[in-house]
């Protein structure tokens, strides 16, 4: 089966590589700059380097010149992925070994499970300050409302941004009955937001204005921004909205089939995978014609909020190439886990019924809600199985890019398994800074610095076991070998065991045919867990009935 002619060619309108960004005249000396982007539930195949149909120009072009990682792995939530991202430190030792929003019973107030950065590991901003680096933050923060675990009290000289999971991107208001109110920050200080506030022009603004009131003195920076983009509620200008109207009608599934076509075109995937849909997700051609003009403007809208946040990062990266510092900055893209798929509208009709609009007419709109749901979050992660809060890969699998020139390949690519909690070590790598030494929990990752030179073809030997486990859902990776587990509502907390490197979509469970690989492996995880102080869920324990009842005490 192939797309149609017509439609292939609408969806090869929107996809962009762009202009290359072109060498400065003059590199400055001595330690680099930092610059961590981090774009919010993004899917594996959403931009265009990876083989999605979303106009990402400035994205691409970063893949271009610097090196593109498709095994890269994070947590299938943000929170956990986040804690790792900031401290290279296993989440159950920071104080994320499960989402504040979704903590069972059996963890409320246990170590580890604090739901905010527990002091146990220094943070990458207080390394980089501490070594003379000017530190800024502008975006979505998730780890901590407490005075000690605020972005200001965890290394960043400058922040601002929101602290809780997400918010409305057009004003102060929570867009979920889990946060009663959202808070906005500035510093230490509560944030008013201004009246022409979208989240992804502001943050780019912030980012933008830190970087210029820092450079004076010489002193490189280190700048995490961290987009509320493409979280729900999906929000986007109308005008971004409505450029791919057109494009979505195929539906979901031939919109997978052409990203999967365009992945195995680049060489990313390999031929003849069959995609595994959930079975939520239903035949596009059995929805009613109102319902395909609904969810065809919901994938717009996500569309549109995401080619917002490339054209946003192409201005960040504009003004430094214009300062004469972009080829000293490491600038790195990536997301922290799958693809939305919860349908909080189907969860909680009534709130949102109140408190947004929700006709198609405004749909991304100020005052507005929308989230795409399984069918578009199966396209986002394609072609790998299941979505966001799954240990499969569809929730686990995420894109990463970096370019330095100099010291990552240009136009490189990687299938080498990497990990989130790499890239501690690696940034600290590249700037010639070692660990704190107070540090209570040794760093759990490992440079990718020879790698991403061409120095290296592996970060992990195939011997060395990489646990995993957030919310109930796990995974061990073991070389090409995967030990996964998922809870409801996206499995059944049973062990699989798969081949990924043959079966990225893990279809072959090989528990049965390899018994003592699989028993060698759940060895290797529950040693990984006693190691990091893993609190199990309770059986039956189901992520979004949790994030209910918690919702519920609130």
């Amino acid at each position: 089966m192939k797309l149609s002619d017509v439609v292939r060619a609408a969806l090869m309108l929107v996809i962009g590589f762009g202009p290359i960004f072109g060498c400065d005249a003059v590199r400055a000396s001595g330690r680099p700059n930092i610059l961590l982007i981090m774009a919010d539930d993004l899917g594996y195949s959403d931009v265009s380097p990876y083989g999605g149909e979303i106009f990402t120009p400035n994205i691409a072009s970063l893949a271009n010149q610097g090196t593109m990682l498709t095994d890269f792995h994070v947590a299938a939530y943000c929170a956990p992925t986040r804690s790792m991202l900031l401290t290279g430190v296993d989440n159950h030792v920071v104080g994320l070994g499960n989402m504040i929003e979704l903590v069972a019973d059996n963890q409320i107030g246990r170590p580890g499970y604090e739901g905010y950065l527990n002091g146990r590991a220094t943070t990458l901003a207080t390394m980089l300050r501490n070594a003379g680096y000017h530190t800024y933050m502008a975006g979505k923060w998730h780890l901590g409302k407490t005075p000690e675990s605020i972005p200001a009290a965890q290394g960043f000289e400058r922040s601002v941004g929101v602290l809780e999971g997400g918010a409305d991107n057009w004003q102060n208001k929570s867009y979920s009955p889990g946060y009663k109110a959202v808070h906005f920050f500035d510093g230490r200080k509560e944030l008013a937001l201004p009246e022409d506030f979208y989240s992804t022009k502001f943050y780019a603004d912030r980012m933008i204005g830190y970087i210029d009131a820092g450079a004076a003195d010489g002193k490189p920076f280190f700048g995490y921004l961290a987009f509320q983009a493409v979280h729900q509620p999906h929000q986007a200008p109308a005008d971004f909205t409505a450029r791919y109207i057109s494009t979505y009608q195929a539906g979901w599934a031939a919109i997978s089939l052409f990203r999967y076509q365009r992945e195995v075109e680049m060489g990313l995937m390999p031929a003849g995978l069959t995609m595994k849909r959930s079975p939520v997700v239903p035949a596009w051609n059995t929805l009613s014609p109102d319902e395909q003009r609904m969810n065809v403007k919901r994938m717009a809208v996500y569309a549109g909020m995401l080619e917002y946040m490339d054209m946003s990062i192409g201005r960040v990266l504009d003004h430094l190439k214009a300062k004469g510092m972009l080829d000293d900055t490491v600038v790195v893209f990536m997301s922290d886990n799958g693809g939305e798929a919860a349908k909080l509208e189907a969860l909680f009709p009534a709130y949102y019924a109140k408190n947004f609009d929700l006709s198609y007419e405004h749909l991304g709109e100020k005052g507005s809600y929308s989230e795409y749901g399984p069918g578009w979050a199966s396209t986002s992660m394609t072609p790998f199985s299941n979505f966001k809060g799954s240990a499969a890969e569809g929730g686990v699998r995420a894109p990463f890019i970096i370019r330095y020139p100099g010291h990552v390949s240009e136009g490189g690519r990687s299938a080498a398994f990497a990990y989130v909690l790499d890239v501690v070590p690696t940034l600290l790598d590249y700037a010639g800074v070692k660990p704190s030494p107070n540090q209570s929990a040794p760093l759990d990752g490992k440079s990718m610095a020879e790698l991403l030179g061409g120095k290296s073809m592996l970060i992990h030997p195939p011997t060395e076991p990489v646990g995993y486990e957030a919310a109930g859902s796990a995974a061990l990776y073991l070389g090409d070998y995967k030990l996964v587990r998922s809870v409801p509502p996206y499995g059944d907390a049973k062990w699989r065991l798969y081949n990924l490197a043959g079966d990225p979509t893990e279809l072959h469970d090989l528990s049965g045919s390899q018994p003592s690989l699989m028993r060698k492996m759940v060895a290797d995880y529950a040693a990984y867990a006693t190691s990091k102080g893993v609190i199990e869920v309770p059986d039956g324990y189901d992520v979004m009935k949790q994030a209910q009842a918690n919702a519920a005490k609130k």
